[in-house]
């Protein structure tokens, strides 16, 4: 499906005009953008991150309807020239399978949780030809766990998809190297100083991604759904002095692991492809950022190697043996899964030459990685969220539930024009300190509550008009948003309740959330999960 959309609208696209450039990309994400916003809004960005959440708070469980979504979704950011990867799309619909078997079969939280990481699993084996790194890739990221009878259940799937896929695209590997090796053993400590930078750099380019992620979340004069779109126009703007961005990139990195790209080319590609990258994700495009950590990795390490090949001609090998180790670093800094990184490296190349080299840059780049930066690039977006895997499944009970799992749909609302002798008789017959505010249409206007009600003056209190006294522009949420975020907010701004609205339209009021819901929500996800616990065990 990438494929057939790349050969009509990408393919030549750089040889048709800087306008040609600019607007494919626009044109891809105007497609995706409502695509994903109105069909399946966890389609949007790499998709990895909400596999990991599904794994850890939902018992494994993704809606069936992201499999066909993220399929065509994926398939038009990367046809188009959105400057995204295969592998979180396909980890994320091989996941998405899995879960739907496990669902339609009955089967408990722990076997449909294996089950997705069997997707996940078969998904990378299939894709990259990679079957070891797929049962990796699996345990180290997805299941967050290594145990005899998960391995078991991951060979087998990533076993057959092997098959299946060498049947049905070769069994060629995803790039042809020339034969590199280590000309001096001094050289590892260039390639550990190698593993330093691609950690740095790697640091950057998460910073970038969730930085661009911020700055689109505030743009709320402009539709969610056409977000993507313009994005695609940033990503085409960029393409126009660096088309290599566009896309997957492998051209690209067969270029650099043959030697056959300037170094000051290669050095601007990395700033390039990291911008190009994170505007894609953040403005809601579909692909994954494993093939941009290789893009970026393999031009770092092509110009690091440029340098100390020239400082060293004789005892240093060529640049292509750089960029090599530098992709591997690079997914390591990003991902700190240093397994996957390595073998994943050997099967995409099938050379074990580099392997030593490869293996010191992983390790060092996971480690200074680690001491920069709390998070993975896929790990940010559960923080932001309450979710913390570094206890494996034992992560926030309100992290795991939504504010529809507690609010109330049931509303008590004041209208503008009432005064506050009628907000006090609603507050005697409800027993409710606190009411939305609407106006005549039916649309959130503010909120009055009982300590609004205190502070006005006592002459002429209870004539005073509603909208005198409330407080316009409250703080929402939506019913989709964590408990876990719905409390920070109150706490932040020491509220006791916060109206529910529409994620389409953020002045229609859906229902209303208290402390008091959020306790009782609380205290059954304790019991829910004590349950499963149990269950599992």
């Amino acid at each position: 499906m990438i494929g057939w959309v790349q050969a009509v609208l990408l393919d030549g696209v750089a040889a048709r005009g800087g306008l040609f450039t600019v607007l494919t990309p626009a044109l891809g994400g105007l497609v995706v953008g409502p695509l994903i916003h109105f069909l399946a809004r966890e389609a949007k960005g790499h998709g990895v991150p909400e596999v990991m959440e599904a794994v850890a708070l939902k018992g494994g469980r993704i809606r069936p309807r992201v499999v066909a979504v993220k399929s065509v979704a994926s398939a038009i950011t990367i046809g188009s020239g959105g400057s995204v990867g295969r592998e979180g799309p396909i980890v994320q619909i091989g996941a998405a399978i899995g879960s739907t078997v496990g669902q339609l079969c009955r089967l408990s939280d722990k076997r449909v949780r294996l089950l997705v990481g069997c997707g996940a699993a078969a998904g990378i084996a299939a894709t990259f030809n990679a079957p070891v790194a797929g049962v990796i890739f699996a345990l180290e990221l997805i299941l967050n766990q290594f145990t005899a009878t998960a391995f078991y259940y991951l060979v087998i799937a990533s076993v057959a998809a092997s098959v299946i896929g060498r049947a049905a695209f070769g069994d060629a590997p995803a790039f042809v190297v020339p034969p590199y090796s280590m000309v001096n053993p001094w050289e590892l400590f260039l390639y550990a100083l190698l593993g330093v930078a691609a950690a740095l750099v790697a640091r950057l380019f998460i910073t970038v991604l969730y930085t661009a992620e911020d700055a689109a979340a505030r743009v709320r004069r402009v539709p969610e759904w056409s977000k993507a779109a313009l994005g695609g126009l940033l990503v085409g703007s960029i393409a126009v002095l660096s088309p290599q961005v566009l896309g997957v990139g492998y051209g690209a990195i067969e270029a650099v692991l043959h030697g056959a790209m300037p170094v000051a080319l290669a050095a601007g590609l990395v700033l390039a492809k990291m911008a190009a990258t994170s505007v894609t994700v953040a403005s809601g495009g579909s692909g994954g950022v494993f093939a941009p950590s290789l893009f970026i990795g393999a031009m770092l390490g092509g110009t690091f190697g440029e340098l100390v090949h020239a400082f060293w001609p004789l005892t240093t090998a060529a640049t292509g043996a750089y960029a090599l180790v530098g992709m591997g670093a690079m997914f390591a800094g990003v991902s700190r899964a240093p397994i996957t990184a390595v073998l994943i490296m050997f099967e995409l190349t099938r050379d074990y030459r580099i392997i030593l080299p490869l293996m010191i840059a992983c390790v060092i780049s996971t480690a200074v990685s680690g001491r920069v930066g709390r998070d993975t690039i896929y790990t940010v977006k559960l923080r932001r969220r309450g979710v913390d895997l570094r206890a494996g499944r034992d992560v926030g009970v309100l992290a795991g539930l939504r504010v529809a799992d507690a609010m109330t749909s049931r509303l008590d609302t004041v209208r503008t024009g009432m005064t506050l002798r009628d907000v006090v008789a609603l507050m005697q017959k409800t027993r409710h300190n606190g009411f939305p505010v609407v106006d005549g249409a039916g649309r959130l206007a503010g909120v009055v509550t009982l300590s609004d009600v205190r502070r006005t003056p006592m002459p002429g209190r209870l004539e005073t008009r509603v909208e005198d006294v409330m407080s316009p522009d409250p703080v929402t949420v939506v019913p989709t948003d964590t408990l876990a975020e719905a409390m920070l907010k109150m706490t932040d701004r020491d509220l006791g309740r916060l109206p529910v609205v529409s994620p389409e339209d953020p002045r229609r009021p859906v229902g209303i959330v208290t402390r008091s819901d959020v306790l009782r929500a609380y205290k059954r996800g304790l019991l829910e999960r004590d349950e499963v616990r149990e269950a599992s065990d």
